[in-house]
Order: C-alpha cells, then structure tokens, then sequence
C-alpha cells in the first residue's frame, strides 16, 4: 500500500515539472446540484490531465543506464500524452504502444512530443506487446500498476487535502486505478473523515467488477471513453480501493458525455467525457448523503476535441 511519506515523497520530486492545479468552489456546480462543490483542475495540468503527474514521478526516478535505454507505455490518450511530452522535457526517449480506437488527437500529440508510436487493435493487444519491448531494454511506465506512479497521482490528493479543508466526500473516475489509489491514500492520512468516491462508465467497468469478483479480473471494453478503458484493474489498485473506497459507483456514457456539456455550461471549463461522469456520480453521492454533502470533484482531464463532443451530443440525442 501506498504511504503518506511515498506521496509527500512523490510531491518534492515533481515540484517545478508540474502544475500545483487550482482547487476551487464552484457556484455553477452548487447550484446544479444542490451542494456546495469544489473543483480540483487538474485539465489545466501540463499535457491536459493528472497523468503528468505519475510519469514525471516514474521518469525522474529512472537510473541513469534506465534513461539512456528509453522507456515504453501502453496508453488509451492522456498517460501517452503524458509520458510523451515529459519524456521529451527530460531527454527520454519513449514508444507509446495505443489503441486504433485511441481519440486521432491523442495520436498526434504524442507522435508531435518525438515519441516512437505502435498501433494495435485495442488495449488488450497493447499490453499483450509489452513483454517484447520491455526484452528490447525499454523500461515501463505503467499507467497505473507502479506504486512510484501511483504516489505521483497521490499529489492530487494531497494538494486537495490542503487546498480544501470542509470536504465530506470526494469523487474520482477510475480507469486502471491510479489515480483514486493515490489520492484515496492521500486523503485517508490528511482528511481520514473524508469519504472518497469512484466512477467509472458502463463498459469500463473494471474496478467494479474486481470489487464484485474480490480481485483482478479481464473485462470487456466498450465505452467511448477510451481514457478509462483499462482491461483490467491491477492487485495493486484494487487492493487501495477494496480498503479506501466507499463504492465505485457506474454511470453510462450518455451521462459522461452530458456531464462534460453540463461542465462547460455551468463549471465554464471543458472537460473529457472521463472527468463528465463524474457530474452524474455527485448526483447520486448527494442522494445518499443529503444535503449535509459537500462535494469534491477531481476534474481528471480536457483532452476532448469540439468535434468528438458534437458527435457524441448527436449520437445520444443531447442536443
């Protein structure tokens, strides 16, 4: 299990690489929900979402044979993103191995960055490369099974610990589980009143569905949201969410998809369907806690085009 000190640790070794994300009330939210609610911005982080965080945290701790060597990840959009650009910043040569299904955006950013790309046909054939790139001498950077990548999201939650002291619940999207591991690690040593949250869309579902089966366990992917398409969850993950999650709560992508909208129109700030879901997640969160609620929302990331958006508004009959 991730500590305290392997977070604090984590925060000291990123600080001048990243972005200390502004934590701040929300009146549009409070308003549409009925409660007061506090944004953690992590879409305005380096590369658009929390992920620069772990793999700054994961590069910079890197031998100096490990850097020379190069490093791999498998990645869905925002970790590829991530790992590309701060790579790039630190002299690391990378290969990102994604999905065709991965957002064409994600793909340019991350070839733009000088990252090496591999295409395959869906997550589960990317992490199945792994084992050939990591013969060729590469070291992974693993999106989310890497404690040193998990303290490095950790930091989200240590900044919110600090930045906002009045929280009673606090909601996270999951995908493979870094994120919520570390900032669930996070809050339980700063704010241990504090209830934390997961949700993931219906297709996605691969923490719900470890929590149900009591371990790690292959699901099928089909949400469009690519970002927290994990084919698996890790025992690394899971353990942190069976012992410091209150529930993983499941919402379909049609609701993600009106959460970012709703994001925009109230929040004024542009999100990815990945950080959208999490609007229908606080809803039901109020539901079960009342009106004493008073919500944290970590804003996972923006990297979404105006036109995926519109697609999805037509698709789901939200216009």
């Amino acid at each position: 299990m991730i500590g305290i000190s392997d977070i604090e640790a984590a925060a000291r070794t990123v600080a001048g690489h990243v972005v200390r994300t502004p934590t701040v009330p929300s009146p549009g939210l409070s308003e549409l929900l009925g409660v007061p609610v506090t944004a953690k911005l992590e879409l305005l982080q380096r590369t658009g979402s929390f992920k620069a965080r772990g793999a700054t945290a994961k590069l910079l701790s890197l031998t100096g044979a490990e850097r020379a060597a190069g490093v791999v990840a498998v990645s869905g959009g925002n970790h590829g993103i991530a790992l590309a650009v701060m790579a790039a910043v630190l002299d690391v040569k990378a290969t990102v191995v994604m999905p065709r299904t991965a957002p064409a955006r994600s793909i340019r950013l991350v070839e733009a960055a000088g990252a090496s790309v591999r295409l395959t046909d869906g997550m589960d054939t990317a992490f199945e490369m792994l084992p050939r790139l990591r013969d060729e001498g590469l070291t992974l950077v693993h999106p989310f099974d890497d404690p040193v990548v998990i303290a490095g999201q950790g930091t989200v939650g240590l900044e919110l610990a600090e930045d906002a002291d009045d929280l009673t619940d606090v909601i996270v999207s999951i995908g493979g589980g870094g994120l919520i591991a570390g900032v669930a690690a996070a809050l339980r040593a700063r704010r241990p009143g504090v209830r934390v949250w997961g949700v993931e869309t219906a297709g996605a579902q691969a923490m719900s569905e470890a929590l149900a089966a009591g371990g790690p366990l292959p699901v099928a992917v089909s949400s469009i949201v690519t970002t927290l398409s994990a084919p698996s969850v890790s025992r690394l993950t899971y353990a942190h969410a069976a012992a410091l999650v209150e529930e993983v709560l499941v919402v379909p992508d049609r609701e993600a998809v009106r959460g970012s909208l709703e994001f925009a129109e109230h929040a004024k700030v542009w999100t990815e369907p990945a950080a959208g879901c999490l609007l229908p997640a606080a809803r039901q969160v109020r539901e079960r806690v009342g009106d004493g609620a008073r919500i944290g929302l970590v804003v996972c990331g923006g990297n979404v085009t105006h036109q995926e958006i519109s697609e999805w508004t037509a698709r789901f009959g939200l216009d």
